[in-house]
């Protein structure tokens, strides 16, 4: 019976009722383990609660010294279990100090920290309009909510800012945030994909037998980003352990073209003293044709292999989810249906930048700058064309392509 009350009573708070059950036994002198039994809790449990919320007692024997101070000496017996006076045979004669646990007094010390702790900040009318002001700038350059929190140290919760918002009682309406927009679904076509026969030894099961085996826990997802049919094409690549993406503007999507990107890459990090082997040495991509080309992306120009290429299963985008995650940030700055062909390699860059400065939730108030240039230090990101975008300067939505002159629609 007692291993079923446990099971139903697990990870629930004490109620008024296991509190004047403890009060009853404890002054039948039961132990803690007994008491835990009863009420379906751990021993631990039931010891914490007694030494909490245990109050002093009103004493009607006294003992004075010879100048007549009363002494209120502690019974020694307070020091361990059961760590009150509740069952004490001699509490009635005792002149010593005298602790009790009340059922009573210990609920309701129990419902005003539960409420206390439930009670988020309060806002004078003065701090909610200065925390308005904050979001109203912050949104009006793209920036999320969590980024605008973080960067000016709003002293509420994200659930309360989101609450506000939805009815009405800020300066702006939610349709100005960047994520009310809907995603519309994706239209069939046909594409080419890399043949069965390249990929054997490089399906998404090998993937995971060699991470496995060899006890890897990072690698890049790699994609491609379209804009305007048969216009230029973003390949953009991220990196696992920190959500930093880079993106490389291609004349095409084809195979050649990524292999051009891959070989310019190798170069850059050679001109650089730095291994290419040491920040790609694990790629991770889909089955799109333009990824075709295995050797191109894998060895090097002495046809030495640096790099081990792997595809997902077909139609399986959901295992790379992190870049196709990270993408959504992208097309916060170019939506669907955006040109790409106006765009310059430079003011790509400047757009990642600026996507790798926005502060993430999942770091704990980090940029996913912050946390590539601690793996692989600065000289790997400048070499990637990413630089670091001061808090207050992001900027996360088409407002950025305006800046940039860029005409994309």
């Amino acid at each position: 019976m007692s291993n079923i009350v446990n099971s139903t009573r697990k990870n629930k708070h004490l109620t008024f009722d296991d509190r004047l059950t403890i009060e009853a036994m404890l002054k039948s002198q039961s132990t803690f383990s007994e008491i835990a039994r009863t009420i379906g809790k751990d021993a631990s449990t039931i010891s914490k609660e007694v030494r909490k919320h245990r109050e002093l007692a009103a004493n009607n024997w006294t003992r004075r010294d010879d100048s007549g101070r009363v002494l209120n000496d502690e019974c020694p017996k307070l020091t361990h279990s059961p760590y009150v006076c509740n069952g004490c045979k001699q509490k009635p004669y005792c002149h010593l100090k005298r602790l009790v646990y009340r059922a009573k007094s210990a609920q309701k010390d129990y419902e005003a920290l539960r409420s206390e702790s439930r009670t988020g900040i309060a806002l004078n009318k003065a701090s909610f309009w200065d925390t308005d002001r904050k979001l109203r700038e912050g949104i009006k350059k793209g920036q999320h909510i969590y980024h605008i929190m973080q960067t000016e140290e709003i002293q509420a919760s994200q659930a309360t800012v989101y609450r506000y918002i939805k009815k009405g009682y800020c300066s702006f309406s939610p349709i100005e945030l960047p994520r009310m927009v809907k995603f519309r679904s994706r239209k069939p076509r046909q594409l080419e994909y890399v043949p069965y026969g390249a990929k054997k030894g490089r399906a998404y099961e090998d993937f995971q037998q060699h991470i496995a085996a060899n006890h890897i826990t990072h690698w890049v997802e790699m994609d491609t980003v379209i804009g305007r049919v048969g216009g230029k094409v973003l390949l953009t690549m991220l990196f696992t352990n920190s959500n930093f993406m880079f993106g490389r503007l291609l004349p095409n999507k084809t195979a050649q073209a990524v292999t051009e990107q891959f070989q310019t890459l190798r170069q850059k990090f050679t001109d650089a003293g730095i291994p290419f082997a040491s920040c790609f040495s694990l790629i991770l991509t889909d089955n799109g044709g333009e990824f075709a080309n295995i050797d191109g992306i894998e060895m090097n120009a002495a046809g030495t292999r640096e790099t081990r290429l792997f595809y997902c299963d077909p139609m399986r985008s959901s295992q790379k989810p992190r870049v196709e995650k990270n993408h959504t940030l992208l097309r916060d700055i170019l939506p669907k249906g955006a040109n790409f062909d106006n765009l310059t390699q430079e003011k790509v860059d400047i757009i990642f930048s600026h996507i790798n400065s926005t502060k993430r939730a999942v770091f704990n108030g980090k940029t996913a700058y912050e946390m590539f240039t601690h793996i692989y230090g600065t000289e790997a990101a400048h070499i990637l064309g990413i630089c670091k975008v001061p808090a207050e300067n992001v900027v996360q939505t088409t407002k950025l392509l305006q800046i940039l002159g860029v005409v994309a629609f």
